[in-house]
């Protein structure tokens, strides 16, 4: 079956960097494209950043656009998420998703990113 597990979320002061990783098994993950979604405490799922099965079209949300980056390897199966300069307004729960037309149909249980000094 279809499985996303994120991994590398935890704490970083303002400014500071993180990597998430994201393991995909039980589909072909280079046919589809991936995207990173997170939820802030007491708020609605916010959309973060996308890109194409073969890595060669990436989309981010102005929020995050010029400090996060994400990127996949599709020989280990696995998403990346690289987060620089963060602000504590990115504190939220990260999930990793199977992005399809009309939504995300498969998430991961999420990793957790807390942004403090």
């Amino acid at each position: 079956q279809v499985q996303l597990v994120e991994s590398g979320g935890g704490l970083a002061q303002p400014g500071g960097s993180l990597r998430l990783s994201c393991l995909a098994s039980g589909f072909i993950f280079s046919d589809y494209a991936m995207s990173w979604v997170r939820q802030k405490s007491g708020k609605g799922f916010e959309w973060v950043t996308g890109l194409v099965g073969n890595g060669s079209a990436t989309y981010y949300a102005d929020s995050v656009k010029g400090r996060f980056t994400v990127s996949r390897d599709n020989t280990k199966n696995t998403l990346y998420l690289q987060m620089n300069s963060l602000k504590p307004e990115d504190t939220a729960l990260y999930f990793c998703t199977r992005a399809r037309d009309w939504g995300d149909d498969y998430w991961g249980q999420g990793a957790q990113v807390t942004v403090s000094s």
